[in-house]
């Protein structure tokens, strides 16, 4: 079953907030971590037990493959958690890059699926960002910032079911914060009322918004091939893409909160960004940040140790290219997810261009300013929807008017 699809999904969730209430009500956080991680094992059992091939005619439950994936990550991490302690704060980069394998290969194959026109056998509904969860905690392990790796708690955080096929990322030591606290009867009743705001947005933006906008907008111009339809088809797409995901995401934080699990927000009316760099702090903002951490830092700061290039506008330009030309390829591996990506990749250098040779013209004045500022969103927008429209395959000369719009939400095989 797909999350936050149908209303009988919402109708089991309704029955779990029962006990999830009286608990927090009560107050005892050591019976809500153990409602937690049985209402895990619950919805984990309802998204996934249904069969799915693995190796040639051969069955298998998918739930047994999720649970298996997880307690081999699990294995892995704990093994250089192991290594790094032996090793006293000295883990080789070998034994590094090895788990780093573990964890992105499964994904990848998955991805590569498609190209070979055959179906991957460790497919299930939210392994990439079960893959981000991982390698998070692979990572932390790794800089000495996870010392201890309970395997209930790693288990809970990876297969977090309100945002396994969705999102938002969370990080590991976040996750770990709210796990363990003590959460009082007050605070359960604030993010009671943050999970109630957060369903009602949600439900507005997926099953009417998005629905609406789908409907009467984006299907009819999917139809038409002209260049205005096409243009049409990029601003409906853009906006049907937003009410979708973040609809979505809210649908996940709510429920999260409602098992005291702050999720961190992942929209901030990215539509208004001034820049470009602007708009990815403002649109899927636990994606963004991930990349920013663990991709884009991580290399500017190995090139410049290294010094693999001497221009470290360079360096950061490179970063830029190698950091969104992977987020193109997490999209899979079209054509026009892996152009998505180097697309923005080369807006972040024009606008960081840009703006450095504006850095010395003298300053407007306010109402200057202001038409500038309106610019500015103006275009920044319009350079998205290219980007968005770019995504949707709109421009395939395989595309099929009939088919569903690809989005970054669940309705993917993320």
């Amino acid at each position: 079953m797909l999350p936050y699809t149908s209303f009988t999904y919402f109708g089991i969730l309704a029955y779990l907030s029962i006990p999830t209430i009286a608990i927090g009500l009560i107050g005892k956080k050591r019976l809500s971590q153990l409602w937690l991680v049985v209402a895990l094992a619950i919805m984990l059992l309802i998204q996934y037990l249904f069969p799915q091939k693995f190796f040639g005619n051969g069955l298998i439950e998918v739930v047994w493959l999720v649970i298996g994936y997880g307690i081999f990550e699990w294995a892995v991490a704990y093994t250089l958690l192991l290594l790094r302690k032996k090793e006293k704060n000295k883990t080789s980069q070998l034994g590094f890059y090895l788990a780093i394998a573990c964890a992105v290969v499964p994904l990848m194959a998955v991805k590569a699926a498609p190209i070979f026109r055959t179906a991957s056998p460790v497919a299930f509904i939210g392994i990439s960002y079960v893959t981000f969860r991982v390698v998070d905690v692979i990572i932390n392990i790794y800089d000495g910032l996870i010392t201890q790796l309970p395997i209930v708690r790693f288990l809970s955080f990876i297969l977090f079911f309100p945002t396994i096929s969705s999102g938002p990322i969370d990080n590991y030591r976040r996750f770990s914060e709210d796990f363990t606290h003590e959460r009082t009867r007050q605070e359960f009743i604030n993010d009671l009322n943050g999970a109630v705001h957060r369903i009602f947005k949600g439900f507005f933006y997926e099953f009417i918004a998005a629905a609406l906008i789908k409907t009467y907008w984006l299907d009819p111009a999917g139809h038409n091939s002209s260049f205005l339809g096409i243009v049409s088809y990029m601003y409906a797409y853009s906006f049907y893409l937003f009410f979708d995901f973040a609809g979505y995401s809210a649908f996940a934080i709510s429920i999260s909160y409602l098992f005291g699990i702050h999720t961190p927000e992942n929209f901030n009316w990215a539509f208004f960004s001034r820049n470009i760099k602007d708009f990815w702090n403002r649109w899927h903002m636990s994606l963004s940040f991930w990349f920013r951490d663990h991709i884009y830092s991580r290399f500017v700061f190995a090139a410049m140790k290294g010094k693999w290039l001497d221009d470290k506008y360079a360096i950061s330009y490179l970063g830029y290219l190698v950091t969104f030309g992977l987020m193109g390829f997490w999209h899979g591996f079209t054509w026009y997810f892996v152009i998505y990506g180097f697309y923005h990749a080369f807006l972040l250098i024009g606008y960081d261009i840009f703006s450095r040779s504006r850095r010395q013209s003298a300053a407007p004045d306010k109402l200057g300013r202001n038409v500038r500022l309106t610019l500015s969103i103006f275009l920044t927008f319009n350079l998205v929807c290219f980007g968005f429209l770019i995504f949707s395959g709109r421009l395939d000369p395989s595309f099929k008017p009939a088919k569903a719009p690809v989005d970054l939400g669940p309705t993917t095989a993320h």
